[in-house]
């Protein structure tokens, strides 16, 4: 089957919260479930580029003040929220060639991409009624998860290394949900996903050199998906009748691109010990 947004299903009277709605893979997700007729709610940190966002959408929308590398932040946005969501959406990630930090003194791809989304899915749990779905990436097979060393004090830091080992805690925190969420007979579902590659902006940050620019933009035309299409994989996990802990990706060569479809995960993703000592450490982490 060769699924594409056109096969989304109906989703009048349904909430969606999207995190980082407001460019790219989030905004295209968002303008397919208002197209589809969801009330889409863009959690977005920066509430302007949130609000033309939002302007560019058909359908029912609202913008939110989300900035996931603050936890007071993401506390806010729970408190301020007092009605269920059909679905979350933990879309938003960054990547930084930089070591930097969050407001909390995280790392900042563990801190933004894994414990701020941690955070919030745990504080709106209680409100989703339906699907929770987390991005991941191909990035978290290039890397490695160390429990003791999450703001790579001892490690060397290497951008693609930090940011597959934040898309990597993704992974272990969906599969870890999902497991906690069955075990207590709730209905709710966990699917991860990732766009394969997909033009979103992501690798462009301001400190990326020359070559490595070049490099990306050659690949961009030559190889990777639109966003549209990257959003896809989103879609499909967040409405398709398929398995809580499912794992959806592009069906193309190599997950690059193509159509939804069940992918597999590394097996350091699929440890169900790392990833239950990763949600004590999240626990900790975020005191939730």
């Amino acid at each position: 089957m060769r699924w594409t947004a056109a096969d989304l299903p109906d989703q009048s009277g349904r909430t969606v919260v999207v995190t980082g709605a407001n460019s790219g893979l989030g905004l295209a997700t968002a303008r397919e479930f208002a197209r589809a007729g969801a009330h889409v709610v863009l959690a977005v940190r920066n509430t302007d580029k949130g609000e033309a966002a939002a302007a560019s959408i058909a359908g029912s929308t609202e913008v939110r003040r989300l900035d996931l590398a603050d936890l007071a932040s993401v506390r806010r946005f729970a408190d301020k929220w007092d009605r269920p969501i059909d679905i979350l959406v933990n879309n938003a990630g960054l990547t930084s060639r930089t070591l930097g930090h969050t407001v909390d003194g995280f790392e900042m791809h563990m801190g933004t991409n894994h414990f701020g989304h941690f955070a919030l899915t745990q504080h709106v749990l209680p409100l989703i009624t339906d699907r929770i779905i987390v991005l991941a990436s191909l990035a978290h097979r290039r890397t490695t998860m160390d429990l003791s060393d999450l703001g790579w004090d001892r490690r060397t830091y290497t951008w693609l290394a930090a940011y597959g080992q934040s898309k990597l805690a993704n992974l272990l925190f969906a599969s870890e949900l999902q497991r906690r969420l069955t075990e207590s007979r709730s209905p709710v579902k966990v699917v991860a996903a990732h766009p394969g590659w997909a033009t979103t902006g992501l690798n462009l940050d301001d400190d990326v050199p020359v070559f490595e620019r070049v490099m990306t933009a050659v690949g961009d035309r030559v190889v990777a998906q639109s966003p549209e299409a990257g959003a896809w994989p989103t879609l499909f996990a967040a409405t398709a009748d398929i398995a809580g802990g499912s794992y959806v990706g592009p069906d193309g060569r190599f997950e690059t691109r193509g159509h939804p479809t069940l992918v597999g995960r590394s097996s350091e993703a699929s440890d169900p010990e790392l990833a239950r000592r990763l949600w004590e450490v999240s626990e900790r982490a975020t005191s939730t």
